[in-house]
């Protein structure tokens, strides 16, 4: 931003000194911001106002939206005839507060909208009540916002800078509204990286996404990126955004920049999908971290279920906490389709960069819904790049963050290899921070991170990353490599019987003993076995025997059903790997459900091969369990699951200090306490 624009963004800040005391800081910008929209659209509509006026007056046809528009030869007109030189001509505050809403009223329907989401008329009330609404418009209306004096580029660059400032201001809620400036322009040139060639035609025409657009950052910024490298690129602009005022903040800086403001949808993506049957060539997010998507639950299984993959989340569902992955889910079923053109050359296609938690890398296991989409994204090719970044980089949250390069449309020698790059270590320490932000990504770290990726994208073919110039920060996989075979390891199980305190308790509550005997029966039976208290027996028969004969002694017969044998069974039986083992039936081992473990077998490995090498050489007794698939229904004997490690990846190991140079160290220490009492005790 210019001195110029920069001095014009202090100015209208400065109406927050009228607003202090009133207002809270936090609040500043519910009043600013409508007001700065108001006052922009009561400037470039000077030169067409009354041409629309007569217009209104003449036209007697249909469609006369469209006649007005045409006349205001923008996307929006005014049929008041108020204006910021009206509305505060007179001091009275009543005045001041009809002139204004009059002015309001006036407004097509694009700008009613967006200031109806603004719900600006609590303001003007609240700002009337206060005696403050004569001083705000007069302040308003001293300043200029003309297109002679400010062209949409500045004028967008003007709010985005009230949007920070706005955000900074709300230090409590600042990441709900704003991503950090060089977090998007990184994002962004990763996204448009490879695309040099697309970018730099004679006039290309460019659709961007962010289906989570809060106030617009990054498709402001996407947008610039792309006008940078091809001013004669047509960049069009698509969001949707839940949050009322965040929408009405998007929506009026489009409305400012010349964009087409109507392409900014209010509304859930989940549920209102304001993009339905769209696709887009680029797509860009950062979504709400850990926040549950139970209020649209039914509506998103109902997609789930009755469309499968003919809807957008048929890969699966996420847990209820966290709804990440239904973003991802969502943006990926508007990627555009590749083709081919008459030349045989494919085009079409779509990139998409997400920002994450840790959470979508390795959350669920092997069938889980993450893991599911895991698989899905990365069975299809889909995943291109994970990028770790620094942590404390964003406002609300100091945790770690990911971007997440998806497409359908790799270079041949990236097909099927998945690039981890770590950024971790890529940051400057800021010298004030902002809530829970203390890092930043300075300009020389982003170009390095661009270089990292730009050589990785080259260089995939070599395998592994190690012919990068930085393989520490650089790995490049296989897709199969993050996939496994989970199977379930189980060993027998082997008891011995004895009667004890707590085995009789443990009778004395059992639902089948009383079912069986009847009331009163447990604790009858109880007293039946007293006397083989501290009794032990190494096989069941022996154990059955001798408590058959104290039950028939007590006159109990003994119950031939299996729930009553199973009672007992737990009640009596003790674990012990030196004793018998248990069937279910002649021939068919019994479990030990506290022994059963897992292993992740590597995607590329024969599970019996692995099963041999790493279990069975140590424990002699175990088997792979089979078990039926939810899904098919079919009995297999292992699940397939995704996950990808990126810590492990890049873990360096350090070894510990020596025990001389600890010892050293607290030699050190002591000899410095012993200085410092002794100034004490001098004094």
């Amino acid at each position: 931003m210019s001195d110029k624009h920069q001095e014009l963004a202090d100015f209208i800040w400065s109406v927050a000194d009228l607003l202090r005391g009133d207002y809270k800081r936090s609040e500043y910008g519910k009043v600013i911001l409508p007001m700065t929209l108001l006052r922009r659209m009561d400037c470039v509509m000077k030169d067409t106002r009354e041409a629309v006026w007569a217009r209104d007056d003449s036209f007697a046809g249909q469609n006369k939206d469209a006649v007005l528009r045409a006349t205001a030869g923008r996307g929006f007109y005014n049929l008041s005839k108020q204006t910021f030189a009206t509305i505060g001509a007179d001091q009275d505050t009543e005045k001041v507060e009809k002139n204004l809403k009059d002015f309001i009223g006036g407004f097509s329907s694009e700008a009613t909208e967006i200031l109806d989401h603004y719900a600006f008329h609590l303001q003007i009330d609240r700002l009337a009540k206060a005696g403050l609404l004569y001083l705000v418009v007069q302040k308003f209306a001293e300043i200029d916002l003309s297109l002679e004096a400010v062209d949409n580029h500045n004028m967008g660059y003007v709010f985005e800078e009230l949007i920070r400032k706005f955000a900074d201001a709300s230090n409590e809620t600042a990441g709900e509204h704003f991503t950090p400036r060089e977090v998007i322009e990184l994002m962004v040139e990763l996204l448009l990286a490879p695309d040099g060639d697309r970018l730099n035609g004679a006039s290309p025409v460019i659709d961007i996404l962010d289906p989570a657009c809060g106030t617009g950052g990054m498709l402001s910024a996407a947008e610039e990126h792309i006008k940078a490298l091809n001013p004669a690129a047509r960049v069009n602009v698509f969001g949707q955004e839940l949050n009322a005022e965040s929408y009405a903040i998007c929506r009026s800086d489009m409305l400012l920049k010349g964009q087409t403001a109507s392409n900014i949808h209010f509304g859930n993506s989940f549920t209102q999908d304001g993009h339905e049957d769209e696709q887009f060539e680029y797509m860009l997010a950062n979504p709400p971290f850990g926040v549950e998507w139970k209020k649209v639950e039914k509506q998103v299984k109902q997609e789930h279920d009755d469309r499968g993959f003919d809807g957008r989340f048929g890969a699966g569902l996420p847990r209820i906490n966290d709804g990440s992955f239904l973003f991802l889910q969502h943006m990926i079923d508007k990627m555009r389709r590749l083709k081919k053109d008459a030349d045989g050359k494919e085009i079409g296609g779509s990139r998409i960069a997400i920002v994450f938690n840790g959470s979508p890398l390795f959350t669920g296991g092997a069938g889980s819904g993450e893991s599911e989409i895991r698989r899905w994204i990365i069975e299809n090719d889909y995943l291109e790049a994970v990028v770790a970044l620094p942590d404390q980089l964003f406002y609300n949250t100091g945790i770690s963050t990911y971007f997440w390069i998806v497409t359908n449309r790799k270079p041949k020698n990236l097909k099927n290899r998945i690039m981890l790059i770590d950024a971790r270590d890529q940051w400057s320490k800021m010298r004030k921070s902002l809530s829970n932000k203390r890092k930043e990504i300075a300009e020389d770290r982003r170009m390095e991170i661009c270089a990292w990726y730009g050589e990785a994208y080259r260089l995939a073919r070599s395998g592994d990353g190690s012919q990068h110039s930085v393989p520490d920060k650089v790995k490049i996989f296989d897709a199969d490599a993050f996939g496994y075979q989970r199977i379930t390891v189980d060993r027998p199980l082997k008891l011995r019987f004895e009667v004890t305190e707590d085995a009789l308790d443990v009778l004395r509550v059992a639902k089948a003993v009383e079912k069986e005997l009847g009331e009163g029966g447990p604790e009858k039976l109880a007293k039946a076995l007293k006397p083989l208290l501290g009794s032990s027996w190494g096989t069941k028969s022996e154990a059955w025997i001798a408590l058959g004969r104290a039950m028939d002694h007590a006159g109990i017969t003994w119950p031939k059903s299996k729930p009553f044998d199973k009672a007992m069974r737990d009640a009596v039986g003790v674990p012990d790997p030196q004793s018998e083992i248990q069937y279910v039936k002649k021939g068919q081992v019994e479990h030990d459900p506290d022994l059963r473990d897992a292993e992740n077998v590597p995607l590329r490995e024969d599970i019996d091969a692995y099963f041999a090498r790493e279990v069975k050489e140590h424990v002699k007794d175990a088997w792979i369990a089979d078990f039926k698939d939810p899904a098919t229904k079919e009995t297999v004997r292992h699940r397939v699951g995704y996950e990808i490690p990126f810590t492990r990846h890049f873990y360096v190991y350090k070894p510990p200090r020596s025990l001389s140079e600890i010892d050293a160290e607290l030699k050190a220490l002591e000899a410095e306490i012993q200085a410092l009492l002794g100034e004490v005790a001098g004094r």
